[in-house]
């Protein structure tokens, strides 16, 4: 058992900080990774190539420099749009950071997963008379959801450890409790490997919540 040094309410309550950006990193990023992959199957040049590009931008800009660049980048922004000084908190430019690099890799996966349903059977469902908005919740999203659930699982866990990123900009997450709980007992063995169980942990329970959901949304299929 690891002596915290009467620090362990400290690391908890970094845990449920970490947790908070995650998890709303994840809830954003899901929806701006569908809007990206419906902007690069679109028909319309104009929509597909600028979506294209920025998503090929994301992904091959390291995480640690876009999470800067949208913190003290935003902050400057709207302030000079609000004609004064307005501030970003640490959370909020985490977030949204954390939030569009999700979206950029969770628009390929849903990309590739749209592309992999049967057309036969989106033009049954136009036959039957449904409207293109029913096509896409009943038919397309439930299939293209059920293929890009394995590559969801690996983003997500990689959401999950660039969280310790958001540390550097002073939220009290998780990392940044690590951090100062080392400094002052002087022992950063200790509070690391404490951290290190802890994310190991985090995605020790991940795992099996997708394993579930990859088993619901495949029923119905057969396996292999």
């Amino acid at each position: 058992m690891l002596n915290l040094y009467g620090y362990g309410n400290q690391l908890i309550d970094g845990v449920w900080v970490t947790l908070e950006v995650a998890f709303t990193s994840l809830a954003i990023g899901l929806v701006l990774g569908l809007i990206g992959a419906a902007a690069k199957l679109s028909p319309r040049r104009w929509i597909s190539m600028p979506a294209t590009a920025v998503t090929n931008i994301l992904r091959g800009v390291p995480e640690f420099v876009i999470l800067l660049i949208c913190y003290f980048g935003l902050t400057n922004l709207l302030s000079h749009l609000a004609g004064g000084d307005v501030d970003v908190s640490p959370f909020e430019g985490g977030v949204f950071a954390l939030s569009i690099v999700f979206g950029s890799y969770s628009s390929e996966a849903f990309r590739g997963a749209f592309l992999s349903v049967g057309k036969g059977q989106l033009e049954a469902a136009r036959a039957f008379g449904m409207r293109p908005i029913q096509v896409f919740f009943r038919i397309h999203l439930p299939q293209a959801w059920r293929l890009a659930l394995p590559s969801l699982n690996n983003q997500w866990q990689n959401l999950l450890k660039d969280t310790s990123l958001v540390s550097v900009l002073g939220l009290e997450e998780l990392m940044r409790k690590t951090q100062v709980a080392a400094q002052v007992t002087k022992e950063p063995f200790v509070f690391y490997i404490a951290a290190s169980l802890i994310y190991l942990v985090f995605l020790a329970i991940s795992n099996p919540i997708f394993i579930l959901l990859e088993r619901r949304a495949n029923r119905g299929f057969p396996k292999g």
